[in-house]
């Protein structure tokens, strides 16, 4: 096979980053499924946004960041976490409301941070995350420091004043910032068809002089190809782009979600294009790794999920004299 016809991902990164990803993808479906059954079993309250479906996305966005770089997440963040390297025990641990949680039981699922690895949090915010990006990307260059940020949201925030606003004022300062839609064709339960006057989320960036693509979001190799090229245009200092990740989320919107928008034969066809598959095929079939590793890899994730569940079970609540702590910075309220 010549060169030009070898997948990106598979020209630009080692079998073994390889390796990390499609467990990094295999942890984040099996992070929401114990999610999921946590929650029917009544050990988390509240509800939950999950993106089983959505995994190349995620994971295939932050292949080129390292620790200094920056991402904003959305409400449905778990997996972005995940990407980013977080620690499982202390995810689940914040959906219990444990003291051991990422922010101390105070946030949930919708409102995780991990800033240590460059990931300044979800929001429960339709595109809430996208003035924190810029902010971050300004912060960067005024520094100097060379970081990127990444700036995820969904379809349903592009119609949002945020959005329009955020993607100019990074284009009129040459901000090092990518924003990545994750367009699963609904917000909520209305469709981008509905709600979007554009066909491509994409056609957009040509309103505020940046690139704007639209990929495959299921395809890890394009969506790294798509992302990569964006953040070292961004690290570069020619400034931001728009990335949009076609995919589709096989959950509902929420937990309290009936699904009476959109049919079984839709849902049905988009679960045949699973990302975890097709990474594990792209891997397989360019010997990257075999048959056998992928069977350890499935075992030794389900006992990473267990591990994590028990850790956060056995954790300790948080203590009612301290309920208003660790809100804030500690130290910043008084």
């Amino acid at each position: 096979m010549s060169e030009v016809n070898v997948p990106y991902a598979i020209r630009t990164y080692s079998p073994e980053a390889l390796k990390t990803a499609l467990r990094k993808m295999i942890l984040i479906r099996k992070f929401e499924e114990g999610a999921e059954d946590c929650y029917t079993r009544g050990l988390i309250h509240g509800t939950m946004h999950l993106s089983i479906g959505q995994e190349a996305s995620a994971v295939g966005s932050c292949m080129s960041l390292s620790d200094e770089d920056k991402i904003t997440s959305t409400h449905r963040g778990h997996g972005h976490c995940i990407a980013k390297n977080a620690d499982l025990g202390k995810m689940f641990a914040e959906f219990f409301g444990k003291d051991t949680g990422y922010c101390r039981g105070r946030g949930g699922s919708m409102h995780i941070a991990d800033v240590a690895k460059g990931n300044l949090g979800a929001n429960g915010i339709v595109g809430g995350g996208l003035p924190i990006a810029v902010g971050a990307a300004l912060s960067a260059k005024r520094l100097g420091t060379g970081a990127v940020t990444i700036c995820f949201f969904g379809d349903g925030a592009n119609n949002e004043g945020a959005f329009h606003e955020a993607l100019n004022m990074a284009s009129v300062w040459k901000l090092p910032v990518v924003f990545v839609c994750e367009n699963n064709k609904y917000g909520m339960s209305t469709s981008t068809e509905r709600s979007t006057a554009v066909k491509n989320i994409s056609d957009r960036a040509v309103a505020y002089a940046m690139p704007g693509v639209k990929v495959d979001g299921n395809d890890f190799s394009a969506v790294t190809e798509a992302v990569d090229t964006a953040v070292a245009r961004a690290g570069a200092g020619d400034g931001p782009s728009l990335v949009e990740n076609l995919t589709y989320r096989w959950r509902g919107h929420s937990k309290s979600d009936r699904n009476r928008y959109r049919t079984k034969e839709e849902i049905s066809d988009w679960m045949e294009r699973d990302p975890i598959l097709q990474m594990t095929e792209l891997l397989v079939s360019h010997k990257i790794i075999s048959e056998a590793e992928v069977e350890n890899l499935q075992t030794e994730t389900t006992q990473a999920i267990k591990d994590a569940v028990e850790f956060a079970a056995a954790s300790p609540a948080p203590q009612l004299e301290d309920a208003i702590r660790f809100v804030y910075t500690e130290g910043a309220a008084a």
